[in-house]
């Protein structure tokens, strides 16, 4: 009898458990995003992780360097006295150059006049200011980089831009002049290992790479690839990995970029066979006979036809620049495409460095990339009245992270994915003025806008074309599969708060994951084709970064 009870009594109670976690499991499956928490969505609609991005993949903080410290005042650098400090800057870079190990190059408070490049052509090298504020470091550039001497490694741009009579035409405003060679490169703080090409342009000027191992195969997502020989190869090397199309039009690695998507693919894709058409820097991890294992996941399946190769990759280390400002005066704006070169930083050939605490105003692009991967850019502001083209821009890149951006001034891509650019992170960034959340063709995918806030005042109509996306039409579309926005905050200004708003500008990008629109009105997406679109109007509280959401469960 006693045993019966007990049955008849525990049946229900076991009923009202399992009824009450299914009830707390589906309250907390409708505050995360089906396609993390379904297993059925999540299987049919692949996310890449971003979890990669930044220095040392994320897994290490900015360090702070306290080791050799050359102060640029003890080389004639003086503040406030309203006299060019350029000879002076460089002889302090020249002293701090010759340290061996970690050196650390002190700028002192107050404003400092530079009208030359300060190159960075070392690893184990910061670049410090007193800081970003009033009381910190100021670098004031008085005139743009066309006033410079050519600088020998945009010496294959100049003659691109020139035999290919590159022109910004606006008949409207009675505009036919040629590109600038700094509408998208150089800066007056220059990272680069000399003698690197930067940027294929022209075949005259490939060079032969060395080629370290051909690729056999490999399987998107996974972090090992199978080699033809291992020689040559050892644990801790950082190489390039790149993938070709050799096929032509109808290559199948365009096929796996796009999806078989009914999107018009421009020709740069199939008219420069020798060209990698996806390249990420890996560092390998583990070599077992022809296995090699490397710290980060394939982009995509790697095929025999892609004619897969390991290709050594020159680049820096270490390298930081941080805690200071830089300003340039204000200059009138002629035309896109046209600046003449009021650019803060270059970065190219950099891995595991960073960029932290600065301040630039009335740049025509803040800071430019090329050819980086695995660094942090955080805490950063761009601010002026001058209209630029690019601030933090992301062009030829993998696995950087732009973090607390913060965009005051207007500019034609406040961020930017360029040309080339895979798995890189816009993280927690806000932008003020006429916010473009730009991709900008040249075979970019798999990049991330994580937790964004924009302030805009819609069109007339009722629209606003944030996903508008730049690019020439011969490397259209705008973006590959899965790019991803995920916790999109917009605040509209106007005070009819009862009308929604249609968010566009993207007709071309295939596969997009747009996971979490929200903000002071009801919003519309549309976005095409084969977009996946999930969370609009409702609030991310739960998961408001994919990127710290995922970078934590990967170091679980």
């Amino acid at each position: 009898m006693n045993s019966i009870f007990k049955i008849i009594h525990l049946k229900p109670i076991k009923i009202c458990c399992v009824l009450f976690l299914f009830t707390i499991a589906s309250l907390y499956s409708q505050e995360i995003p089906k396609i993390i928490s379904d297993k059925e969505v999540s299987s049919q609609n692949f996310l890449p992780d971003f979890s990669y991005a930044g220095y040392h993949f994320g897994t290490s903080e900015i360090p702070e360097i306290k080791e050799k410290i050359i102060l640029a005042a003890d080389y004639g650098v003086i503040a406030n006295d309203d006299l060019d400090d350029s000879k002076a800057l460089l002889k302090a870079f020249k002293a701090a150059n010759e340290v061996q190990g970690n050196v650390v190059l002190q700028l002192p408070a107050g404003k400092i006049i530079l009208s030359d490049i300060l190159y960075i052509e070392r690893s184990n090298f910061v670049l410090r200011g007193a800081g970003s504020g009033k009381e910190g470091t100021e670098i004031f550039c008085p005139r743009p980089l066309i006033y410079m001497k050519n600088q020998e490694s945009l010496a294959e741009l100049r003659e691109y831009l020139t035999t290919t009579d590159k022109r910004q035409v606006e008949k409207e405003n009675n505009i036919d002049l040629p590109f600038s060679q700094f509408a998208w490169s150089g800066g007056f703080i220059w990272t680069q290992v000399p003698k690197q090409r930067v940027k294929y342009y022209l075949d005259k000027y490939d060079a032969t790479q060395n080629i370290l191992a051909k690729v056999l195969k490999g399987k998107r997502g996974e972090n090992v690839f199978y080699i033809s020989d291992s020689n040559g190869l050892k644990v801790g090397d950082v190489v390039e990995l790149d993938l070709f199309n050799k096929d032509g039009e109808k290559g199948e690695i365009i096929e796996a970029l796009y999806k078989n998507s009914k999107v018009k693919i421009g020709s740069s894709h199939w008219k420069l066979p020798s060209l990698p058409l996806v390249r990420q820097q890996v560092e390998i991890e583990a070599i077992s006979k022809n296995k090699v294992t490397i710290k980060t996941p394939l982009l995509i399946d790697i095929k025999p036809n892609y004619q897969a190769l390991l290709v050594e990759w020159n680049h820096l280390s270490e390298v930081g620049i941080e805690h200071l400002r830089m300003s340039f005066p204000d200059a009138p704006r002629v035309a896109h495409h046209v600046e003449p070169g009021f650019n803060g930083i270059f970065l190219t050939r950099i891995f595991n460095s960073w960029v932290t605490d600065v301040t630039i105003n009335n740049a025509d692009s803040g800071i430019l990339t090329e050819e980086i991967a695995n660094v942090t850019i955080k805490d950063i502001v761009t601010e002026g009245k001058n209209i630029a083209h690019y601030t933090v821009a992301m062009g030829g890149v993998h696995n950087v992270l732009v973090e607390n951006l913060k965009v005051y001034n207007k500019a034609v891509h406040p961020l930017s994915f360029n040309t080339f650019s895979t798995k890189n992170v816009y993280e927690n960034c806000e932008i003020f003025t006429d916010p473009d959340l730009d991709q900008h063709a040249g075979a970019n995918h798999q990049n991330l806008f994580d937790n964004i806030k924009v302030h805009f005042e819609p069109n007339t109509d009722n629209t606003y074309p944030l996903f508008a996306g730049g690019g020439a039409s011969y490397w259209k579309p705008s973006h590959g599969a899965y790019s991803t926005f995920w916790n999109i905050t917009v605040a509209i200004s106007g005070n009819n708060l009862n009308v929604p708003i249609e968010l566009n500008g993207m007709e071309e990008g295939p596969f997009a994951r747009i996971i979490g629109i929200n903000g002071n009105r009801n919003f519309t997406v549309k976005y095409g084709p084969d977009a996946y679109i999930e969370f609009v109007n409702q609030s991310m509280k739960k998961i408001p970064s994919l990127y710290n959401y995922q970078l934590k469960k990967r170091l679980k």
